[in-house]
């Protein structure tokens, strides 16, 4: 009934989310090694990609089954059957979860193979025998250290194109190419989009354990080494525009292919954390770092979806590298996500340019 309640309901919505990220990765943490976290991290971050598949398919049936039941526009049950999952999914974590040295179904191979960490000397200093005893940092604290801020300009710097591209994605093949995101092309080419980015990000987490099985690499080393890699992913975006000229699917594969950079990318961010960070403190940095993506995430759609209003009406007389008008400020936005990632990794080295796991006394 108004665009309020409607920001209302997305606040809403997002406070009950918030927590979702943190937690899972604080249970990284908790139950994998250092080197396995970033390819664990990548396995859980695809869940998200994998919804965005489903959801154009289910939603809409749910709506219209509903709609024809009488059950008021059918939208409104449609709402309620997926946000009714969550409390399912919360029941089950609330009764099931426990933590590895008290969880009956862990043996002891696994469980010394789960701290197989604290063997290293510089680690012990930073980690105490069991979560329960050790000492949190308060939110405020937290950013006095450096490793703080450098979670939080990776993420300030990168998870802003990832949200222009799931949000924009749909507006641009419609706007170049005519294919609305309800036509069959339309959903062939999102679809093709997320269905790259799931399976190659995926394999992008298991980079660092290779370094560290591999190479003898220390983790932290190995996955700086693999995010300066997945850095690179986004400057496909460059030529993303320019072979858009041929055919709607370069533009498709090209995006998947970033935006899988993008989740390996993240996967490994967010596993530095518990890289650098006591086991108490991870959820509150995660959350530290998803407020700093999302500050990020509301300047690129804002920012981009300003500037794609004002070269359409400036038509012709708004260019960019060859391309006038709104194409002229998709290319803009490509050019600025595309290199997003290797500025970010440059601070993040500046910040922390060696492993230094955070001591709590």
């Amino acid at each position: 009934t108004s665009v309020y309640y409607f920001i209302a309901a997305r606040i809403i919505l997002g406070i009950g989310e918030a927590g979702n990220f943190p937690a899972a990765i604080k249970v990284t943490a908790e139950y994998f090694p250092k080197k396995d976290r970033a390819f664990s991290t990548s396995i859980f971050n695809a869940g998200s990609t994998i919804g965005a598949l489903i959801a154009p398919l289910c939603i809409p049936t749910l709506a219209r089954y509903f709609q024809r039941m009488g059950v008021g526009n059918g939208w409104e049950m449609a709402f309620i059957v997926i946000g009714g999952l969550g409390f399912i999914w919360m029941g089950l974590w609330i009764f099931m979860y426990k933590k590895p040295d008290e969880n009956p179904h862990v043996n002891a191979a696994e469980l010394a193979y789960i701290e197989q960490d604290k063997d290293n000397e510089e680690d012990k200093k930073a980690t105490t025998p069991t979560t329960k005893d050790e000492k949190s940092i308060s939110f405020l604290q937290c950013f006095k250290y450096p490793q703080t801020w450098a979670v939080f300009f990776g993420k300030f710097m990168t998870d802003g194109v990832w949200w222009f591209f799931l949000f924009w994605a749909p507006a641009y093949f419609s706007d170049q190419y005519g294919y609305s995101s309800d036509s069959g092309m339309g959903i062939a080419l999102i679809f093709t989009l997320y269905a790259i980015v799931t399976v190659l990000s995926i394999g992008g987490g298991y980079l660092p354990t290779y370094f560290v099985d591999k190479k003898g690499m220390n983790p932290y080393i190995g996955r700086m080494r693999a995010m300066l890699i997945f850095a690179c992913f986004p400057l496909l975006g460059l030529i993303a525009q320019p072979m858009g000229e041929y055919s709607a699917w370069w533009p498709a594969i090209i995006i998947g292919l970033l935006g899988a950079g993008h989740q390996a990318w993240s996967a490994n961010l967010y596993s530095t954390i518990g890289d650098m960070f006591p086991k108490s403190t991870v959820a509150t940095i995660t959350g530290i770092g998803a407020m700093a993506g999302g500050i990020g995430s509301f300047l690129i759609n804002k920012g981009s979806g300003m500037l794609f209003t004002y070269a359409d009406g400036q038509g012709s007389a708004f260019s960019f590298m060859g391309f006038d008008g709104k194409p002229g400020a998709y290319m803009i936005v490509f050019c600025i996500c595309s290199v997003a990632y290797l500025v970010g990794w440059c601070i993040m080295k500046a910040l922390v340019p060696k492993y230094k796991p955070i001591i709590v006394d």
